[in-house]
């Protein structure tokens, strides 16, 4: 029991709706005068508070639920469009907390407890039977567990920024443990024991396998929404969701699937605005979605392509390419995978490197590590931030194309390729995929990270020896984005990115042994006989269109 409360524990650090801020939303709208508070019995007895807005005049209406761990009366924002739209919206405490009684186990509950309030919802007298759920991150996740347990009344879901997979996306990504999203929430909670399990079960080793959404989409039975940014923490997780439901999943889920991401992070991104056009109103598009899905009204979503998605672009520059929405009959959209090479003396090109051994060597030390600007965090500062305050540093390789003459776009999965060695038994290496602009600036587009144990699978640990090139491949997640003429592409590759990322002590001990740390003489290859490169899903233009 211990193993899995505490596995839904992190997933709560991990789900934070209400920290979520889209630069999608508009200002919160008014809220319904609640009819009743309710405490709806669960099958073990226990009882959910639970609100309930209703429309003016007789019902029955379809009903929009979300179920929330941040308090249900917080959540009523919204309630008077919903109740407008002619929907009956719920909103309830999930247990253990708010007003609902139970102990909380942070999401343990959340499938049957989900189940059975749609079940309850769809037997009164104000419910046409027909249910729909609602809610971005903490939410979304509540309604993704629900859906897995096919309740027969659940008709549609509208789900934002949610992960796909609780080790990969969550806790950990390419192994390294994620200590912005999961330790500085903790801490603010007084929750920060819960971590001990977290470094326990830095292997992939079946533990996370009850919050592993991408093992469940073939029992997924119903329409869903997936809506995300670019640099959201769970933006690989919004288009894995759909690629996965859209092809695996049972009766109504395959094929009836929808995704939308734009340049949005979870919460306001820095430095950076986007033109007008990339601000959607979610709430709009849900009802849009319920409409079709609870109603039966038919407006003509589901005559609209199933993917859009927002190309980015120089936001300083009108007249650059990019900036714009377009539509996709799926995912991923058709791009020449195209490999960008590490070359001696810090180019970049699409040119293979030479046969001539050619590598470069520094050193990383965990006392002083490179500090994180920008990404997809929570946390701290998040988005395509300016890197150049720790371009300079010995410990941070630079690869860098020359001066494009023609813009470039990029969608898709990013991968970045390393050959490296290390005088250290363990260590890590990280990458980054820069937009440099003609006056220097440098901003991020996406980065990750990867622990080297982890190189023959994340089930086991193998360690490094001194001497051995060995080859990584980093996940940079996926992203839309056109490079435009007179800019540069470039990756950055170092070993520390703190504190997005734990730092690796070098040592090889269990994750958080000790306090021990050594420095690592790291080494990247870039020649021939290694080929060090980032593979980039290039789209193909055709007189500035794609063909």
């Amino acid at each position: 029991m211990r193993r899995k409360s505490f596995l839904f524990s992190l997933l709560v650090v991990l789900s934070l709706g209400a920290s979520f801020q889209s630069q999608s939303q508009q200002p919160a709208p008014a809220q319904a005068k609640k009819l009743v508070e309710e405490m709806v019995a669960m099958r073990d007895g226990v009882k959910l508070a639970t609100n309930i807005y209703l429309p003016d005049g007789e019902g029955p209406w379809p009903v929009v639920l979300m179920r929330t761990p941040y308090g249900k009366d917080l959540m009523g924002g919204g309630s008077a469009a919903w109740t407008r739209g002619g929907f009956a919206f719920v909103v309830q405490d999930c247990r253990g907390k708010g007003k609902s009684e139970g102990a909380y186990r942070p999401f343990m509950d959340d499938p049957t407890d989900g189940y059975d309030t749609v079940e309850w919802a769809a037997r009164q007298k104000w419910s046409t039977g027909r249910v729909g759920m609602f809610g971005a991150s903490a939410m979304g996740i509540t309604a993704n567990l629900a859906a897995m347990m096919n309740p027969p009344h659940l008709a549609a879901t509208f789900v934002m920024v949610a992960r796909s997979s609780i080790y990969h996306q969550s806790a950990f990504m390419g192994g390294v443990f994620r200590k912005e999203l999961n330790e500085i929430w903790l801490r603010r909670q007084g929750a920060i024991d819960v971590l001990e399990e977290t470094f326990k079960h830095n292997v992939y080793d079946g533990f996370y396998d009850i919050g592993e959404t991408a093992l469940h989409w073939h029992r997924v039975r119903v329409p869903s929404y997936n809506y995300g940014g670019w640099y959201d923490i769970f933006s690989q997780g919004n288009v894995d969701n759909f690629v996965g439901q859209q092809r695996e999943g049972g009766a109504l889920a395959a094929g009836n699937q929808k995704l939308m991401m734009g340049p949005w992070g979870h919460g306001k991104i820095e430095e950076v605005t986007y033109p007008a056009n990339s601000v959607v109103n979610a709430n709009d598009e849900a009802a849009r979605w319920f409409e079709y899905w609870l109603k039966g009204k038919d407006n003509g979503i589901m005559d609209e392509p199933p993917v859009k998605y927002y190309v980015m672009g120089d936001p300083t520059d009108p007249k650059s390419p990019g900036n714009e929405w377009k539509t996709a009959a799926g995912w991923p959209v058709a791009a020449k995978t195209t490999s960008y090479f590490l070359q001696p003396g810090g180019s970049l090109s699409t040119r293979l490197a030479s046969e001539q051994e050619s590598k470069t060597t520094f050193a990383y030390d965990p006392k002083n590590p490179v500090p994180t600007i920008g990404g997809s965090n929570l946390n701290i500062k998040k988005g395509p931030m300016d890197q150049r305050a720790v371009g300079n540093r010995k410990d941070l390789l630079k690869f860098t194309t020359a001066s494009l003459d023609s813009p470039v776009e990029v969608t898709g999965r990013v991968v970045v390729e390393l050959w490296v060695e290390s005088d250290a038994p363990d260590t890590d290496f990280m990458a980054k995929l820069i937009d440099v602009y003609p006056d220097g600036t440098e901003r991020l587009v996406l980065d990750s990270a990867f622990r080297a144990r982890f190189r023959e699978g994340f089930n086991r640990e193998v360690f490094m020896k001194k001497g051995e090139v060995y080859r990584l491949t980093l996940d940079l997640w996926s992203t839309s984005i056109i490079f435009n003429k007179g800019h540069r592409i470039a990756i950055h590759v170092t070993s520390s990115n703190d504190p997005r990322f734990d730092p690796n002590p070098n040592t090889g001990k269990p994750l958080r042994a000790d306090a021990e740390t050594r420095v690592a003489n790291n080494t990247v290859h870039h020649d021939g006989a290694h080929p060090s490169r980032a593979l980039l899903p290039v789209i193909p233009a055709y007189n500035g269109r794609r063909p």
